[in-house]
C-alpha cells in the first residue's frame, strides 16, 4: 500500500489562513483533480457556496453537533478531518488495490460507494449518479476517520456485499 498524504495539522495560530491553506489543498487534489472511480469521473459539490467555499468541502472537513440537525451554518470543524483533506484522493486513487476496500451500500434510495483505507482507519464516500444524457459519475459526499463502532459496521457491511456479489 502506498503511504498517505502528509497530514495539514493546524499549528494552532489564525484558523482563516489554515482554513484556506486546507481549501487550497482541497480544490488542488480533489475539486479540480479530474478524479476517477470505476472509469467514472468523480464530482465535487460547489452550491450552496458558504464562507466563499464549496459546499462539498465543509463535508469534508466538519460535521453535524447532532445527527437531527440538518443546518449546514451549524457544522463543527474536525481536527482530524481537516489535516486529511488530501487523503480524500488518495483513497480514491488506490481503492481496490491491496489495503483498500469498497463496496456499495443504499442509504437514503441512493446507492453509494465506501472506500476504506484500512490501515488508518479512513473512509470517503460516494454517491453513484446519472446524468440526463444517462452517462455515469460519482459525486463526493464525505470523509472521515472511523471510530470503532465503525469499524465493526464496516466490516460486516463490506463482507455481506462482497458474498452477495459472489452469490
Amino acid at each position: 500500500m502506498s503511504a498517505p498524504p502528509e497530514l495539514m495539522p493546524w499549528s494552532g495560530a489564525d484558523w482563516e489562513t489554515y482554513e484556506d491553506a486546507i481549501y487550497a489543498a482541497y480544490l488542488q487534489s480533489v475539486a479540480h483533480a479530474g478524479l476517477r472511480f470505476r472509469g467514472d469521473p468523480v464530482k465535487v459539490r460547489f452550491r450552496p457556496e458558504s464562507k466563499h467555499k464549496g459546499y462539498g468541502f465543509w463535508h469534508l472537513i466538519s460535521e453535524a453537533p447532532d445527527q437531527a440537525n440538518r443546518n449546514e451554518d451549524d457544522r463543527v470543524p474536525d481536527l482530524r478531518r481537516c489535516e486529511r483533506v488530501r487523503w480524500v484522493a488518495w483513497c480514491i486513487e488506490n481503492a481496490g488495490t491491496p489495503g483498500f476496500s469498497w463496496w456499495e451500500n443504499q442509504r437514503w434510495n441512493e446507492t453509494h460507494v465506501v472506500i476504506w483505507a484500512e490501515a488508518h482507519d479512513y473512509a470517503v464516500f460516494l454517491a453513484k449518479r446519472s446524468t440526463q444524457e444517462g452517462t455515469g459519475f460519482y459525486l463526493l459526499k464525505t470523509a472521515y476517520c472511523l471510530r470503532e463502532r465503525n469499524i465493526r459496521k464496516f466490516t460486516k457491511e463490506r463482507d455481506a456485499w462482497r458474498r452477495a456479489q459472489k452469490g
